[in-house]
């Protein structure tokens, strides 16, 4: 090779960005672009079997140079929904969005913006930010149904969040709820599982379905859905009835003791095996080998998430499983999470800046007892006790049913302008009829996005955004862990994508936030996130990584305990007590529709996508693949139903089509695939590439008068339906990725 050949071809250390592990990555970089990557073994996870057998990061290179990539700022020209632009500047674009917020805010007050964000290619805390300083409360995320149920449970149990560890010597017996780490992980902790598994100490998985994880374990419990809760409870009956809770640590570190032992009486095997349909003998069974392992460690999913009602109380006979047999900050079980070295994400969001009044706007805080902003406040002040903060914004964030709402009826207030942050909330979002409506009302809708999709193709303005290998990363789970990992961009931009954190800055400085943006580019805020730990972002990104090793038993040093209101874990919660709450966990039954005589899970993930993401990838396209309705061979006999036949699954709020396929699960269960549109089909109304075809969130509703008072939870799993022959006006088409079937007009 000749040293002018040499020059051309550099490699640089990165991070994958198609998932939220960030994997570190090698770039082989000629003339500007990306020639090849591989895994970088020296930098997290420090397995290259696991980044190579990774379907995504195979997908880098097409993600980065895709023909469909959206590459320079557009403006809507026809009618919202016509799919027709024209191309402008990024000044332009800036000064035009900003002026219409201003004039939005002058008539109607900052509330009259919303945003929504998705992952995994946005950075939070700028929107946070901006949102903050902007003056309005309505954030829409989906945190209500993934993370926030169970960091609301464990702060107010434990003081703080908790990490789940798996040690192959000293974790004697692991649960899997609710997760299918097969598919929703397929990283580290898919590769500890099998691990474990080799061991031959017990593993259970707890699901409906036999899933790829569940056909590892020698334990498979299959509850209805719905009924997790009354499993908790059940469980702890059998350990407390039994004595097999550790006698000591309950009586030196847990409160309300009496009273979890007189709720979780009447749930004897006997009676939650009719609640769950899981037999008496295999209840007991489970309870004995957690509460009989020297540590016991229970991993829990979005599944346990996505319950309404039922998802806190879950979250809470979880939390009482590992107090009563001291699984709390011991190796192997638990670990009571250390509050972050570097710069925390509540210092970042800027929550302090969002005025009292505006805070008092926020949506449907005369119903909700924890998801408001006077619960985050209480809560810190307990969580303050021990020198931690939770970032304010993912828990008090607004219940997407009343944005919608407010948007179309302008009750409480009209909600005008929405900015939309690497989400489709057409396709991601409950009830995605209403939300059709309430987009197209709107005075300003702005899409940050990679690729085109249903939601942007209703944007009056579509921004670029720089997405993997593009743009740095750092990952820190919220700052609710002293973990951080991340790295650097590997090429510079293409073509006019920008970063988000750029957008929200310019748009900062063009509303009069000038002040609060003190760092022109993204490196110097990472930056300025990682000095706190000693190195700048550029050494940080040598290693990557920030995990000090797990202290354990932080309660027995000397007048620390836990930071609640007692001091120690709150088997019954003074906290909920103090908001309207039940301070103790139960299980709230569902009543049986006889219109809808099945049970409807409609949030099931595969691999290779990532919720609506990823569906333009050809590099991920795998044959014949449809979205697909699973149903137990008795179900499909029972519904006159056979494989891969096209199938209507229908809810009390609407109707979707699916491909059948039978697979080893509850009977009378139907799990629907998540998160599917079809892009390469007309994206302009009425069509929108599918979005009303084989969404499973035409099948839900987050309506928040029957949503959970607790979080404003909606559900996603345990929904009445009913599966029958769809009626298909088309043959399909033989294409390389399937046309979408044509539902019938009333649809």
């Amino acid at each position: 090779m000749s040293g002018a050949e040499q020059v051309k071809t550099q490699q640089k250390q990165t991070n994958c960005r198609l998932c939220s592990y960030l994997c570190g990555l090698k770039a082989n970089i000629t003339k500007g672009r990306i020639a090849g990557l591989e895994p970088d073994p020296e930098r997290y996870p420090y397995d290259t079997a696991i980044v190579s057998g990774c379907h995504r990061f195979h997908a880098n290179l097409e993600f980065l140079e895709h023909p469909e990539r959206l590459n320079h700022p557009l403006k809507r020209v026809g009618e919202r929904g016509s799919n027709r632009w024209e191309r402008i500047s990024w000044e332009q674009a800036l000064d035009e969005i900003a002026a219409k917020l201003l004039d939005l805010r002058a008539r109607f007050g900052g509330e009259t913006l919303a945003t929504a964000i998705g992952g995994p290619h946005t950075t939070f805390w700028p929107l946070h930010r901006f949102l903050n300083l902007f003056g309005s409360p309505n954030n829409v995320g989906i945190g209500q149904i993934c993370w926030n149920p169970s960091i609301w449970v464990n702060s107010l149990t434990f003081g703080w969040p908790l990490e789940n560890e798996v040690d192959l010597e000293r974790t004697g017996c692991l649960l899997v709820w609710g997760a299918n780490p097969a598919e929703s992980d397929n990283s580290l902790f898919w590769k500890q599982v099998r691990a474990y598994r080799q061991t031959g100490k017990p593993l259970v998985v707890i699901d409906p379905r036999r899933t790829r994880t569940a056909r590892l374990a020698d334990h498979w419990l299959a509850p209805r859905p719905g009924s997790d809760a009354a499993l908790g409870l059940g469980l702890l009956h059998v350990i407390i009835s039994e004595r097999l809770y550790d006698k000591h640590f309950v009586a030196d570190w847990c409160h309300g003791f009496a009273e979890l032992s007189c709720r979780v009486a009447d749930y004897t095997p006997e009676r939650v095996a009719v609640l769950t349909g899981i037999e008496a003998d295999r209840i007991i069974e489970v309870a004995r080998l957690y509460a009989g392992a020297p540590a016991a460690s229970i991993f829990h999913g979005r599944g346990l998430d996505q319950l309404g009602a039922n998802s806190m109380e879950v979250h809470r006979a979880i939390a009482c499983l590992k107090a009563v047999t001291a699984n709390i900050d011991r190796p192997g079980a638990a670990l009571v999470s250390e509050g972050p070295a570097y710069l925390a994400e509540i210092d970042l969001e800027l929550t302090e800046k969002l005025p009292p009044e505006q805070r008092a706007k926020q949506l449907g805080r005369e119903r909700l007892q924890l998801q408001t902003y006077e619960s985050y406040e209480a809560l810190t002040r307990l969580t303050e006790r021990h020198g931690k903060r939770l970032p304010a914004r993912y828990l008090t964030s607004a219940q997407p049913n009343l944005v919608w709402r407010a948007m179309l009826e302008a009750d409480p207030y009209p909600i005008r302008a929405l900015i939309v942050s690497g989400a489709n909330p057409l396709i991601s979002q409950a009830d995605s009829r209403l939300i059709h409506a309430a987009l197209k009302s709107l005075d300003l809708l702005v899409a940050l996005e990679l690729f085109p999709n249903s939601t942007s193709v209703l944007a009056d303005y579509v921004l670029p955004m720089a997405g993997s290998l593009e743009r740095p990363v750092l990952q820190t789970n919220a700052g609710d862990a002293d973990i951080a990992y991340g790295g650097p961009a590997a090429i510079a931009p293409l073509f006019e994508r920008r970063c988000d954190f750029d957008v929200w800055r310019e748009l900062g400085l063009r509303c009069g936030q000038e002040e609060h943006w003190p760092w022109e580019r993204f490196e110097d805020s990472l930056n300025a996130i990682v000095t706190p730990l000693g190195y700048s972002w550029e050494e940080f990104c040598i290693s990557g990584l920030h995990a000090p090793p797990p202290q354990y038993e932080k309660h027995l040093d000397e007048g620390r305990g836990f930071a609640t209101a007692s001091g120690r874990i709150e088997l019954y919660s003074c906290f909920l007590e103090r908001f309207g709450a039940d301070p103790l966990p139960g299980h709230t039954p569902t009543d049986a529709a006889d219109a809808f005589p099945l049970t409807l899970i409609s949030g099931g993930r595969k691999q290779p996508y990532w919720a609506s993401s990823f569906h333009y990838l050809q590099t991920l396209k795998r044959p014949n693949q449809r979205p697909t309705a699973e149903v137990s061979l008795s179900t499909a006999r029972q519904c006159k139903l056979h494989e891969g036949q096209e199938v209507e699954v229908a809810t009390p709020w609407g109707t979707a089509l699916f491909s059948l396929r039978i697979a080893e699960m509850r009977d009378g269960v139907v799990n629907v695939d998540y998160g599917w549109w079809f892009p390469r089909e007309e994206l302009a109304e009425p069509h929108l590439g599918g979005a009303f075809v084989a969404n499973a969130n035409t099948l839900t509703t987050a309506d928040f008068a029957s949503a959970d008072p607790v979080l404003g939870q909606w559900k996603y799993n345990n929904l009445p339906c009913r599966i029958c022959p769809a009626e298909i006006q088309e043959p399909q088409c033989a294409s390389e990725e399937p046309v979408a079937p044509q539902a019938k007009e009333n649809h």
